[in-house]
């Protein structure tokens, strides 16, 4: 079975250009610097799904002309990865259906608080419908036949989830994964990787770090994601990696089998 991946933002928590920002990164025309948050778009079997809608959710489905969404996955609950959820709407709307959320209990305790309106009783007209389904460490289906392997990594002490599904693997907000989280990584032929920017961080791997880790996988090919506008213009930024590695992009569009 075949799958498209789309990456639908490519940035750092503040995205690209950033707010009053002067730098040449921000002040650049080429449209591969322009990065909404961290997000991608997954189709499979007809059925398009989520994971994490962030605050350019609307944004992004506007851009990539989504007509229809199945599911919403959360790889944790920081802002810029929760903050789109209330524009599921049109989608329960238009398809007449719940919207499947997918998430593990600590992300469900932050949607109870953020969006409580939706989990209420008493609902008012129009809120977003949602089916919540819970999970941990242990693999979950978003579709008949269709499994997404969770791949638990940290983000500083946070608890951060990314997935493998079929031969592609996409984890954002890393710092550590252990060697058993590795292990469900191993033979991945694509891999999507947080690299924030060259300095090191204490939450995210840097680009040394991301290169190191992609080296121990050896993916056929790897992205690198959740870019700050401090690690440089694109264009430069792609001239110091190997030949295997590239830099995700607002829009760009991965094949991978399932």
């Amino acid at each position: 079975m075949k799958g498209k991946l789309t990456i639908l933002g490519s940035g750092t928590s503040q995205g690209v250009p950033v707010i009053a920002c002067d730098c040449e990164v921000c002040q650049s025309s080429n449209l591969k610097d322009k990065r909404t948050r961290t997000s991608v778009l997954i189709n499979i079997n007809g059925e398009n799904h989520v994971v994490d809608s962030g605050p350019d959710f609307r944004t992004q489905m506007l851009r990539e002309n989504v007509k229809s969404l199945k599911s919403v996955i959360f790889t944790h609950e920081h802002k810029d990865h929760i903050a789109g959820l209330d524009d599921i709407r049109p989608f329960n709307y238009l398809e007449k259906r719940e919207m499947n959320v997918y998430a593990s209990e600590r992300v469900k305790e932050a949607l109870l608080r953020e969006y409580h309106y939706i989990f209420t009783k008493d609902k008012y007209p129009g809120v977003p419908n949602v089916k919540l389904t819970i999970f941990e460490n242990n693999k979950f289906q978003i579709d008949e036949g269709i499994e997404i392997q969770p791949i638990e990594v940290l983000h500083y002490k946070l608890p951060v989830f990314g997935f493998r599904i079929g031969d592609i693997t996409y984890i954002t907000d890393a710092k550590t994964i252990s060697s058993a989280e590795k292990q469900k990584i191993k033979g991945s032929k694509t891999i999507i990787i947080n690299a924030l920017r060259r300095e090191s961080h204490m939450s995210h791997f840097n680009l040394d770090e991301a290169l190191d880790f992609i080296k121990e996988m050896n993916p056929k090919r790897a992205y690198l994601t959740h870019i700050s506008h401090l690690f440089g213009k694109h264009n430069e930024i792609e001239k110091d990696l190997p030949d295997n590695v590239f830099l995700a992009f607002d829009g760009l569009t991965l094949d991978f089998t399932y």
